[in-house]
């Protein structure tokens, strides 16, 4: 599993919000730092395009290279650290642009300005 690539996983059995089931997500890890952990740091992803009036979600375009089949959101809020048995298969990766994105999110929740 690398950083930006798009995988179906596994998700546990949750109450509330919290995103269950199976469901495209995407790996936001640094690789080299994510090399021997049991764990794996994703954005769990959604078709449902209402979750996109949540701050800081990322929709994203189906294409044949991160390999989602509809109209989709990156749910940034949702972050959540994954054993590698849950992932199922690998769907694709992201663009470059995809993950710049998202990665920005990502360092919004987590109080970090963008240098950019």
């Amino acid at each position: 599993m690398r950083r930006s690539e798009v995988w179906s996983v596994s998700l546990p059995a949750t109450s509330g919000r919290e995103q269950g089931g199976q469901r495209p997500a995407v790996v936001i890890q640094d690789d080299d730092y994510g090399q021997g952990s049991p764990l794996v740091l994703v954005i769990p992803i959604t078709s449902q395009m209402a979750a996109s009036r949540f701050p800081g979600s990322v929709e994203i375009a189906p294409t044949p290279e991160n390999g989602l089949s509809l109209r989709s959101v990156a749910m940034r809020f949702q972050l959540r650290a994954l054993d590698r048995t849950r992932f199922v298969r690998r769907l694709g990766t992201l663009s470059d642009v995809e993950f710049a994105a998202v990665f920005r999110e990502v360092k919004r929740l987590i109080g970090l300005d963008d240098p950019e």
